[in-house]
C-alpha cells in the first residue's frame, strides 16, 4: 500500500483485472455489514485500486487474539446466502501481482463448491509440479470431498454456508491498539473450517488463544483439528501454482491425511 494522505492508503494495480479492485471492496463492505469484527474501511474505489482506511501496527497480544476468535465465531454465524455465493459478481485469489480467478456459482452443499469450484481446477494447474502419484494423492483426496466426508465437522451434521474473509492467512489480520482488524478478503459463503484452517495453515501470533476465543463463543465438535486438511488443501495448492515446487510435500502430506481422515469417519 501507497500513502495517498494523512488518513488513507491507496492499493493499486494497473492492469489489474476488471472487476477485481471492485470485488475485494464489495468483500470489505460485506464482511463489515456483519458488524460482528472490525474490517478495514473502504473510502474509494477504482479500476486499478482502492483507497483504504489508514491503520496503525502495534502487536499482537493473548488478549486481542482471544477477542479475534470470539469476533470471528460471530462473523461466520452471520451466514451467506449459499456455499460459493460472494457479494460481487468476479472472485479472485492470490497475491496482488497474481490473482487468478475462481469460480462463482451458488451450491446447497460444501462439497460440490469445494470439490468442483476450488480445488479440482487448482489440481489440473498443479498437475505437472505434483507429479503423477503426488496428483493421484490430490485427486483421491478431491474424491472423498467430492462424496460429502467434510460437509460437516467430525462427521457432524451438515454445515450451514457461513459468512468467511476467504484468505485468512496470518499477513491479513492487522493488529492495531485497538485489536486485529481484517484486510484482504476474498469474501465468500462457505465452511467455517476454512477461515481457522487458514489461521493455522502458516501460523498466526496467539494461534491457540483465537481458537480457545472461537470456541468460547462457538463451539467446535470434538476432533475437528483432523478435518483442517481438507480445508488446507486449497491453499496449499494455489501455493503450488502461484510459488512453485517447495510446496508438493505438504500438499501431498495433507492429501494423505485427508484421505485417512475419511476413511475414520466412514468407519465411525
Amino acid at each position: 500500500m501507497d500513502d495517498v494522505d494523512s488518513s488513507a492508503f491507496t492499493k493499486s494495480r494497473p492492469g489489474a483485472p476488471t472487476g477485481f479492485f471492485a470485488a475485494e471492496a464489495a468483500g470489505l463492505r460485506w464482511l463489515a455489514a456483519a458488524r460482528q469484527v472490525p474490517v478495514v474501511e473502504v473510502r474509494a474505489v477504482r479500476e486499478d485500486g482502492l483507497d483504504l482506511e489508514r491503520l496503525e501496527e502495534t502487536g499482537a497480544s493473548a488478549r486481542a487474539a482471544r477477542r479475534l476468535g470470539a469476533d470471528l465465531a460471530r462473523l461466520h454465524d452471520a451466514g451467506a446466502e449459499s456455499f460459493g455465493w460472494t457479494p460481487a459478481e468476479g472472485a479472485w485469489f492470490g497475491p496482488l501481482d497474481a490473482p487468478f480467478a475462481v469460480p462463482v456459482r451458488r451450491h446447497d452443499a460444501f462439497a460440490p463448491f469445494w470439490a468442483e469450484d476450488r480445488l479440482a481446477p487448482l489440481a489440473r494447474r498443479a498437475a505437472p509440479r505434483l507429479g503423477a502419484e503426488g496428483s493421484a494423492e490430490v485427486e483421491a483426496a478431491i474424491a472423498v470431498i467430492r462424496d460429502g466426508a467434510f460437509d460437516g465437522i467430525s462427521g457432524q451434521g451438515r454445515e450451514r454456508p457461513a459468512r468467511l474473509h476467504g484468505d485468512l492467512w496470518s499477513g491479513n489480520v492487522l493488529w492495531t491498539e485497538g485489536g486485529a482488524v481484517l484486510i484482504d478478503p476474498a469474501a465468500h459463503g462457505g465452511h467455517r473450517l476454512e477461515d481457522l484452517a487458514m489461521l493455522s495453515l502458516f501460523g498466526a501470533p496467539h494461534l491457540e488463544e483465537i481458537l480457545a476465543g472461537y470456541e468460547e463463543a462457538h463451539p467446535l465438535p470434538g476432533g475437528w483439528r483432523e478435518d483442517v486438511p481438507a480445508h488446507q488443501l486449497f491453499g496449499l495448492l494455489a501455493h503450488v501454482v502461484l510459488f512453485g515446487g517447495s510446496y508438493t510435500a505438504p500438499t501431498r502430506v495433507a492429501a494423505r491425511a485427508v484421505t485417512a481422515r475419511a476413511e475414520r469417519l466412514e468407519r465411525g
